[in-house]
This record gives structure tokens, C-alpha cells and sequence, in this order.
């Protein structure tokens, strides 16, 4: 899948400090071109959720410049639906049926009430359970619940879709089958996707460029661009030496110990 060159998100020497006095990020800088698969890969406290959330409006830079589509982020949020958000936990709302879950971004859109249902239909097909439209939360699997928290981030037809760690809780067998998904997704939508993970394996597998990431503070150690075709086998001697690149990358930004530590979680 060729990337088109138009520049989506951009990071230009970008600070975040907290209250506390912590040093999320520092000196980041990253331009993301439309249609790129980028995933941020790094330990816990490496400032990878920071980034995403400051792309989706949800938090500021203390110095620098966050761009998406040329404007800060909240005036994409406020005036447009080009911005979707699946967080680790899949938040939905029990006591609405699957498709309701779905419907709910396109009902405060405002849409009309045939439009909205077919197109929160579509996307339940899209990601294999048009069978359990009128189910509840309570009744479906982890995975189940993550392709509905999925589909209703896609009811809206985002052009970017940021992802923090959604299969981080699955089992590897739930976890495998959701990455080819969304690839699939992916590919069928020309979505810009925006990825955080500590999971080396996941990151080689999904990703059009892995954006590196050191701790304390968190800064872009270094990029990688994967250049294997999709669908990816994870036997193949290139995926494999991907695999070696990235660890040794991730492994020089934040050390032996934390390596260890990463690889233990994987």
C-alpha cells in the first residue's frame, strides 16, 4: 500500500511537562503522511500515549507545535469527524446493544436515523459480528468487544484512527486475529493509523514505519521503515530480521534491564 505524500499529523520540537514536574516528551519531532500505518513502540512511561492523546485534542504541548491537517488538533475535533479514538479498554456503554454502541457518534452527528443505522450495520459486517447486533456488552469476549470499540471509532469514516494499546489485554490467539483485521481495514479504507504498543512482534507486523521511542523523557530514538508486503508471514526471514532491527533500536533507547523487562510482557 503506497502512502499518498499529503502531511496528516505533525510533531515540530515538541515539550510536555506536567504539573508533577515529569518530562513526558522532549525535543519530538515526527511528520506522518497520509495513509502510513506508524506505530510508537516503547516501555510504559516513554511517552507514547502522550503524543497520541495531544493528536486527538486531549492534552497540549508545553513547547512546540502539534498539527493535524495544518490546524491544532481541538479545532479538527470540534469541526470535523476526520479524528477516531480506540482506547485499551473498549468503554462501552452496557446498557446499549451492540449496534446502539455503534450508533451513538453518528446519533451526536446528528445524521439521519436511516443513514446512521446503515452505516453502523456496514462496519459491524466489516468486522465480523452483523450477527450480534442486538447483544449486549456483558454477553460478548474481550475481542468481541474490541472489534465493536473498533467499529464505532470507523462509523463516522475518520480519515485518522489512533489506537493506544487496544489488544494489549487479548489473549495472542484473539490478539493475531484483530491485527489482520484491521490491516484489512486498513487497506479497504485508506485510514491514517496512529499506533501505540510495547509489543516488538505486534509493531514489525502492522506497521508501514515504527517510530522508536526512549524514556525519561520520552523522545524519538529512531524510525524504521518496514518494507515488507501485506499480508506479512511471521516465519519469514525478513520478518525476522525486522524483528532483530527493532529490538537492538528499542533495546540501545532504554536499555538492557527495561529490554528484558518489555520482552517478558510479549
Amino acid at each position: 500500500m503506497e502512502a499518498v505524500q499529503n502531511e496528516v499529523v505533525s510533531f515540530r520540537h515538541v515539550d510536555k511537562i506536567y504539573n508533577t514536574g515529569t518530562v513526558a516528551l522532549s525535543r519530538f519531532d515526527l511528520s506522518v503522511k497520509e495513509g502510513e500505518f506508524i506505530s510508537f513502540l516503547g516501555p510504559s512511561g516513554c511517552g507514547k500515549s502522550t503524543a497520541l492523546r495531544m493528536v486527538a485534542g486531549l492534552g497540549e504541548a508545553t513547547k512546540g507545535n502539534v498539527e493535524v491537517y495544518g490546524q491544532k488538533p481541538k479545532e479538527v475535533i470540534q469541526n470535523s469527524n476526520d479524528i477516531a479514538f480506540v482506547f485499551q479498554d473498549a468503554n462501552l456503554l452496557p446498557w446499549r446493544t451492540v449496534l446502539d454502541n455503534v450508533l451513538l457518534p453518528l446519533e451526536l452527528r446528528g445524521s439521519d436515523k436511516k443513514s446512521r443505522k446503515e452505516a453502523a450495520i456496514k462496519v459491524l459486517e466489516m468486522v465480523g459480528l452483523k450477527n450480534y447486533l442486538k447483544s449486549y456488552p456483558r454477553q460478548l469476549s474481550g475481542g468481541m468487544k474490541m472489534r465493536v470499540s473498533i467499529a464505532r471509532a470507523l462509523a463516522a469514516k475518520p480519515k485518522l484512527l489512533l489506537m493506544d494499546e487496544p489488544f494489549a489485554a487479548l489473549d495472542e490467539l484473539t490478539r493475531q486475529t484483530l491485527q489482520m483485521d484491521l490491516l484489512e481495514i486498513w487497506k479497504r479504507e485508506n485510514t491514517t493509523i496512529l499506533f501505540v504498543t510495547h509489543n516488538v512482534y505486534e509493531a514489525v507486523y502492522l506497521s508501514s514505519r515504527i517510530a522508536v521511542m526512549s524514556a525519561q523523557p520520552g523522545r524519538l530514538s529512531s524510525l524504521i521503515n518496514v518494507d515488507l508486503p501485506y499480508p506479512r508471514e511471521r516465519t519469514n526471514s525478513k520478518f525476522t530480521e525486522y524483528l532483530e532491527v527493532a529490538s537492538k533500536s528499542l533495546e540501545h533507547s532504554i536499555g538492557r534491564k527495561e529490554m528484558d523487562e518489555c520482552l517478558r510482557k510479549q
